[in-house]
C-alpha cells in the first residue's frame, strides 16, 4: 500500500499545509473532488465532499474546512464513519464586518450607482437616487455571533441605531453590547437596512423569503455575506426590481461561481461581488493554516481545535 495521504483541494496552498503537517511525515497532494483511495487519511477541502466521497475513503479520519462554513461537508456521514469535520470560525471577523460595512455604505451613499452614472457620461449627484443620512440608518443585524457582533459594533461607531436577532444569544447578552434585541418579525418590520450573519442550515435556508421581505419599510437595504441560500433570491430581486428595496449587496450566490444556467444577477442598485468578504492576505494564511493544523492534530492522536463533531469512532476505522 502507498504511504498515507493527505488530500487538499485546487484552492488550498499546497507548500502552507504540507509546512504545517512537515512533523507527521505524511504524504500531501492536491487533488480535486470526487476522491478516492484506500490510503487518504485526509482531506483539506473548501469543495463539497459528499456521502460518496467519504464512501471511498475507508481510512479517512479527518475533513478541514478552511473557511467558517462547514455546509459543504456531509457531516451527518462523516460522524457515522468516525471521521473528524473541523472548521475555522474566527480567521475572517474582521474582514466580514468590514466587508459588510463596505457594502452597506456603498449602497446608503449610492457610491456604485453613482460610479456608474459618471462612467456612462452623466455628471449627476442624485444619479443613484435619494439618499439618507447615514446616523438615519435602523441597522437590523441577522444573526449576533462574532461577525453579527463586530459589524453591530462598527455600525454603532457611525452613530446608526443597531438592532439584532439571534434565537442562539439571549436578550440580555444583545443589551450588554449596546444593540436592541428583538424577535426577527419586528426587526425586520423596524429596519431600514439589514445584514445576515446567520449559517446555512435546514432551519435557517430561506429564512428571508417574500414574506419576510414584505415586512422591511419601503426603500430598505439588504445586505448579505453569509451564505446564497439563507435569501430567496427571487423574491429579493422582485421587491427590488418593484421599487420596494432601495437596494441590495451580495457578496454570496446560490451557485458559485455563477454559470450559463445560473447567471450573476444584474440590476440597478444592485452590488454583486465574488464571496470576497472573507479575503485579506493575513486571513487567508490563517485560514489554511489553521485547517492544516486541525489535521495535524487528529494524525497526531489529539482531539482538533474547532471541531464541529463527535465522531462516534474517532482516530479511523
Amino acid at each position: 500500500m502507498r504511504m498515507a495521504r493527505v488530500l487538499c483541494d485546487p484552492s488550498v496552498p499546497l507548500e502552507l499545509t504540507r509546512d504545517v503537517l512537515t512533523s507527521t511525515g505524511i504524504t500531501v497532494e492536491r487533488s480535486a473532488p470526487p476522491w478516492s483511495g484506500e490510503d487518504v487519511i485526509a482531506l483539506v477541502s473548501f469543495a463539497p465532499v459528499t456521502a460518496a466521497d467519504v464512501e471511498r475513503l475507508p481510512a479517512l479520519r479527518v475533513i478541514a474546512a478552511p473557511s467558517v462554513g462547514y455546509d459543504h461537508v456531509d457531516v451527518d456521514v462523516a460522524t457515522r464513519r468516525g471521521v473528524w469535520v473541523c472548521n475555522v470560525p474566527d480567521y475572517c471577523v474582521d474582514e466580514m464586518a468590514d466587508h459588510a460595512l463596505a457594502l452597506l455604505l456603498a449602497l446608503v451613499r449610492g457610491v456604485v450607482e453613482l460610479d456608474r452614472s459618471v462612467r456612462e457620461g452623466l455628471w449627476s449627484h442624485d444619479a443613484a437616487g435619494p439618499l439618507p443620512r447615514l446616523s438615519d440608518v435602523r441597522l437590523g443585524v441577522i444573526g449576533f455571533g462574532r461577525i453579527g457582533r463586530a459589524l453591530a459594533a462598527r455600525a454603532r461607531a457611525l452613530a446608526m441605531e443597531v438592532s439584532a436577532h439571534d434565537s442562539l444569544v439571549s436578550d440580555a447578552e444583545i443589551a450588554a453590547e449596546g444593540v436592541n434585541p428583538m424577535a426577527l418579525t419586528e426587526l425586520l418590520r423596524s429596519s431600514t437596512a439589514v445584514s445576515v450573519h446567520v449559517p446555512l442550515t435546514d432551519e435557517t435556508r430561506g429564512l428571508l423569503g417574500a414574506r419576510e421581505l414584505a415586512l422591511l419599510p419601503k426603500g430598505a437595504y439588504v445586505v448579505n455575506v453569509s451564505r446564497g441560500g439563507l435569501v430567496d433570491s427571487a423574491a429579493l430581486l422582485e421587491a427590488l426590481a418593484r421599487g420596494r428595496l432601495g437596494g441590495v449587496a451580495l457578496d454570496v450566490l446560490e451557485v458559485e461561481p455563477p454559470a450559463p444556467g445560473s447567471p450573476a444577477p444584474s440590476a440597478r442598485r444592485l452590488i454583486v461581488t465574488p464571496h470576497a468578504g472573507w479575503y485579506s492576505e493575513r486571513a487567508h494564511e490563517e485560514a489554511h493554516r489553521r485547517a492544516g493544523e486541525s489535521v495535524r492534530d487528529v494524525l497526531e492522536g489529539r482531539r482538533p481545535r474547532n471541531a464541529v463533531n463527535e465522531p462516534v469512532a474517532s482516530g479511523g476505522r
